[in-house]
């Protein structure tokens, strides 16, 4: 090995547990804590850093069927690297957790290159905008009016139009309260923003439609997973039957499911940590951009921003209530949010995040 051939030399994974501030619901689902799994890259005395939301077990995928795959791979070869992943995990599935797992590598192998060269990663992607436009999510079910409130006022405060609530409550059943905090949002964000809302796949196509019909009267642009996103034909009928954007790809795996998606969407969503890392989501955006369809960053707001920045045919980032409150608990360097956009200019090397000292607080297991 030579200091221009550096090679991979050790991977490791830690996990985090963050508890939520109070209990917090969507339309299928309640929890009480968000769990990350932090990757540490290394070469040539460098560090790249990324991390996935899921399960723990990312971290045994990580551990058990990752790290002999890339050993003594050279730091440049990220695309070979990513395929020998894949291929690592043929037996055990290269879907859900397995591809949590490659997408945290992949981030971190990213960072590591990019810290190599000395520039940022926005550098090294190409650049197409200075600041990463972002939109204001969380309005979780378990929301007081007031609490609500709280919330669209911190969104506002850093200069976000475009606003984000849960629907969908108890699978579905409680319609006309969700319609009811729909008409709260657009009292309290005015006649000038963008309403948005997440079903979470609470709903029935049925359902659905006619809900979808109440929402456009309310003036929502932006229809979040109506119904299941593996349900394609349900996608296509509410999309045909509203005026309001339908969008759905937050669990987009592979090529294969946003290539299933491009039909029945409006806007494809992508998260990093969960469909195949920066390799994975440059794809897929490309992917999109082939039918003329922007993107939309999916949560991890601080590890989308340079990629974000990056691809010519992205709509915004989600600024995750959740993942605001705990990625500057989990890293420093997290890019501020100011005049609705996540702010790149002088960055570090790399994404510009290592994990932070006082996260050890947070690590478990």
């Amino acid at each position: 090995m030579t200091r221009d051939d550096p090679r991979l030399e050790g991977l490791t994974a830690a996990v985090y547990r963050f508890p939520t501030d109070r209990p917090e619901a969507d339309g299928t689902l309640t929890w009480d804590a968000t769990t990350a799994v932090a990757v540490t890259l290394r070469a040539g005395g460098r560090t790249g850093v990324g991390w996935t939301y899921g399960a723990p077990a990312a971290a045994t995928v990580i551990a058990d069927h990752l790290a002999e795959a890339l050993h003594g791979l050279r730091v440049w070869d990220i695309a070979a690297g990513w395929s020998a992943m894949h291929r690592a995990c043929r037996n055990i599935g290269t879907r859900g957790v397995t591809m949590m797992a490659i997408s945290a590598v992949d981030v971190a192998w990213w960072d590591l290159k990019a810290r190599m060269l000395g520039v940022p990663l926005t550098t090294l992607f190409g650049q197409c905008r200075e600041a990463v436009p972002v939109y204001g999510s969380g309005g979780f079910t378990t929301l007081d009016d007031a609490q609500l409130a709280e919330q669209v006022a911190g969104w506002q405060a850093a200069g976000t139009t475009s606003l984000k609530i849960k629907i969908g409550e108890a699978g579905g059943t409680r319609i006309d309260r969700d319609l009811a905090r729909v008409a709260r949002l657009r009292e309290l964000a005015g006649d000038s923003a963008q309403l948005m809302v997440d079903a979470n796949g609470g709903y029935t196509v049925g359902q659905a439609r006619r809900v979808g019909g109440w929402l456009d009267d309310l003036g929502v642009t932006w229809f979040e997973e109506p119904v299941s996103s593996d349900d394609l034909a349900g996608l296509a009928a509410v999309r045909a039957a509203v005026r309001c954007d339908v969008a759905a790809g937050e669990y987009a795996a592979d090529l294969y499911d946003v290539q299933a998606l491009l039909p029945v969407v409006d806007c494809v969503q992508l998260d990093v940590t969960r469909c195949g890392g920066y390799t994975g989501w440059l794809r897929a955006a490309a992917l999109a951009q082939a039918r003329n369809l922007e993107v939309s960053a999916h949560c991890a707001p601080a590890l989308h921003a340079p990629v974000a920045a990056a691809v010519p045919n992205l709509r915004h980032v989600e600024w995750f209530a959740d993942h605001a409150r705990l990625e500057p608990l989990l890293a420093d360097g997290v890019p501020p949010v100011a005049a609705g956009a996540l702010q790149l200019a002088d960055r570090d090397a790399g994404h510009g995040l290592t994990l932070a000292a006082g996260a050890e607080r947070w690590r478990v297991g």
